[in-house]
């Protein structure tokens, strides 16, 4: 197989340096860090950092809580009206 020479900055040559182990030639460390920066995005998909997650959960409850209060409400308005009709045309019949 063939080789290149690519020119990298004194600080990159660095970085690179230091990742490197003892029994690993420059292109062995390239190609290991290419390998271990192919990730499937699928198995991060959806991952939140934590204080992210927080943040939402934190928003999804302070929505649910101000919806649920609501719905409850709407619904004792609704028993108390459904009530009301109920009462209106039992009094309006001339069932005796």
């Amino acid at each position: 197989m063939g080789t290149k020479t690519i020119g990298v900055q004194e600080d990159v040559y660095e970085r690179l340096r230091a990742r490197k182990r003892e029994d690993e030639s420059f292109t062995d460390l390239l190609d290991r860090l290419m390998d271990e920066s192919r990730t499937d995005w699928r198995e991060t998909f959806g991952r939140l950092q934590d204080e992210d997650a927080a943040a939402l959960e934190a928003a999804v409850k302070s929505v649910r809580e101000r919806s649920s209060g609501g719905y409850a409400e709407r619904q004792r308005d609704a028993i108390e009206a459904f009530a009301d009709v109920g009462a209106d045309s039992a009094e309006g019949s001339d069932d005796t």
